[in-house]
């Protein structure tokens, strides 16, 4: 089945951020060069670029065009965060231990989450994240391995699996969702925290132009950890 119009637009501007051409903060052509470009209408130029600017790959500065955003790490629940540039901008010491890097089979919410059928095999991390020496945060996280073949070959001691994806999968959305958990006794130990202290556990999906690349659970203790946001109203 032949893609719309729109898509096809999308997926040409989305490789050429992929492929380094177009970079951080460059200007993407404007609806009216699409038009001609792509041999079509204003309002299919209109629809891509706006979906793209929803999705958090393009942004719109009035008066001056649209341009390539940036994948910026901020303690905002509306962003994707990268725990270890979190913890350096705080000015404290990061530091990592990698638990457990493997082949695993999808089952229940993974298999849902990644699009695959319950069973088919997919590769999985712990890691626990430390500020100060202290553990922060246990990520759990599934990878689709066709999206990603090479991440069992990484060492994560050294490169966070954020930092990774980003580089060999650039975001173009993501999903996430927040609770109030009570963590399982192996989590209450791999935080250091006792049974009776609520947690803060994230749910995230992340997709790149080809689709699901992971799932992943993020949980923190609820002493150490918030989240905030900041929002601007148009009037």
């Amino acid at each position: 089945m032949a893609l719309a119009k729109f898509e096809l637009i999308k997926q040409y501007i989305l490789a050429r951020i992929e492929s380094g051409e177009w970079q951080e903060n460059d200007r993407v052509p404007s609806e009216n060069q699409l038009t001609e470009l792509m041999d079509c209408s204003r309002m299919t130029a209109r629809r891509a670029l706006t979906e793209l600017v929803e999705s958090g790959v393009l942004e719109r500065s009035q008066g001056l065009g649209t341009f390539v955003a940036g994948l910026k790490s901020q303690s905002s629940l509306l962003a994707i965060r990268n725990i270890a540039d979190e913890i350096k901008d705080r000015g404290h010491g990061y530091s990592v231990k990698q638990l457990e890097l493997s082949q695993v089979s999808a089952q229940g919410a993974v298999a849902i989450s990644l699009g695959l059928e319950e069973g088919s095999p997919v590769f999985y991390s712990v890691l626990v994240h430390c500020e100060q020496d202290k553990p922060l945060q246990v990520e759990e996280r599934y990878v689709n391995p066709a999206m990603i073949p090479d991440y069992l070959k990484q060492d994560f001691n050294q490169l966070t699996p954020h930092e990774y994806l980003s580089k060999v999968a650039p975001l173009t959305e993501a999903r996430h969702t927040v609770e109030a958990v009570i963590a399982s006794e192996q989590t209450q130990q791999r935080l250091e925290i006792t049974a009776t202290e609520p947690c803060l556990q994230i749910i995230r999906r992340t997709w790149s132009r080809k689709g699901v690349v992971s799932f992943a659970r993020l949980t923190h203790p609820g002493s150490k950890f918030s989240l905030g946001g900041h929002l601007t109203f148009n009037r």
